[in-house]
């Protein structure tokens, strides 16, 4: 892992255990400003969220270090707004609007404690960035990092979008990129830190979160967010919804930037595009072409059936991120 070692060689940074569990989160939290939902945030035994809606949409994920991220390849900023990323985009995923997070930080005691606080101000950077705010969370020891997030949303009126509503007929359409991340992850497992673009959309995903309410609103019967490839989520929704899925390649974008990359490598871009986790783009199903709202791309049909098939036929490379295989 990276050396986090700053400042010179006479004057050793301070740990997290020279600061404390309470000194750090005094640190973290000081002088950061909550949303109107927050009315009671840090510093209690619990949160209080005030959602119009009268109804919570919750998720939680866990970030480990060496698996998901690693710090000689992001710096704390970047690890921490990815957290929030990809909790808040499971939000968006379900139409509703992220309001508040909760946090877990485990980590060795004797990491440097600024790296601690990039991670907090990554995350309040990125919460920041829909109007929701860091209501509460604890810190522990453990032998390496790890960050767990618990995103709330508020569905204010809506409906939620389960994986399960798809129906034959319906198209299939996406919002946000697809692929980035995977080539910035091949790019970096090349020893290389350019192009910064591509780099960077696997430090740092950019979830469209506006996309799910929006997609909401329009009438989607399904949604989920693409996080561990685009095949691999659309065969979520086809096992919910009992349906089949055919991905068209005529119609899913593959950015040139991504062909230079791929052509540099010796990689398949489109690859990429199918397989690569990570962006968090969401991926939707409507009743018809007409109910695509403006954004989001076209890419498929449903069907009767119970696969995901592409150009009407098994797609050969792989569907996508698996854990524990």
């Amino acid at each position: 892992m990276a050396d986090n070692r700053v400042g010179p060689a006479h004057d050793p940074p301070e740990t997290v255990a020279d600061v404390g569990e309470f000194g750090l989160i005094g640190r973290v939290t000081a002088g950061r400003r909550q949303p109107a939902t927050t009315l009671i945030g840090p510093g209690d035994d619990a949160a209080l969220v005030a959602v119009s809606d009268g109804r919570v949409v919750a998720s939680t994920d866990v970030l480990t270090e060496g698996v998901h991220f690693r710090l000689d390849w992001s710096s704390p900023e970047h690890v921490g707004r990815k957290a929030i990323a990809v909790n808040m985009a499971d939000i968006a995923a379900m139409g509703a609007v992220p309001t508040a997070l909760l946090v877990g930080l485990a980590c060795p005691r004797t990491t440097h404690a600024e790296v601690a606080e990039g991670i907090a101000a990554g995350m309040w950077q990125e919460a920041a960035s829909v109007g929701a705010g860091l209501v509460g969370g604890d810190v522990v020891t453990a032998k390496e990092i790890v960050i767990s997030v618990t995103a709330l949303g508020d569905m204010a009126g809506r409906e939620p979008v389960t994986r399960g509503g798809a129906l034959p007929g319906d198209v299939v359409a996406v919002a946000g990129r697809l692929g980035w991340s995977a080539a910035g992850l091949a790019v970096l497992g090349r020893g290389f830190r350019s192009p910064v673009q591509v780099v960077g959309a696997y430090r740092v995903p950019e979830p469209p979160y506006a996309a799910g309410p929006q997609a909401a609103a329009a009438g989607a019967t399904a949604m989920i967010d693409v996080s561990d490839g685009l095949l691999a989520d659309l065969g979520h929704i086809c096992e919910t919804s009992n349906v089949a899925i055919d991905v068209r390649t005529d119609l899913v974008e593959v950015p040139r930037r991504l062909v230079d990359v791929a052509t540099a490598l010796g990689a398949d871009p489109l690859h990429w595009v199918l397989t690569g986790g990570e962006d968090h783009a969401l991926v939707a199903t409507f009743p018809g072409p007409a109910a695509v709202p403006e954004g989001w791309r076209t890419i498929g049909s449903v069907s009767r059936g119970s696969a995901v098939t592409v150009d009407g036929g098994p797609y050969e490379g792989g569907s996508g991120w698996q854990h524990f295989r």
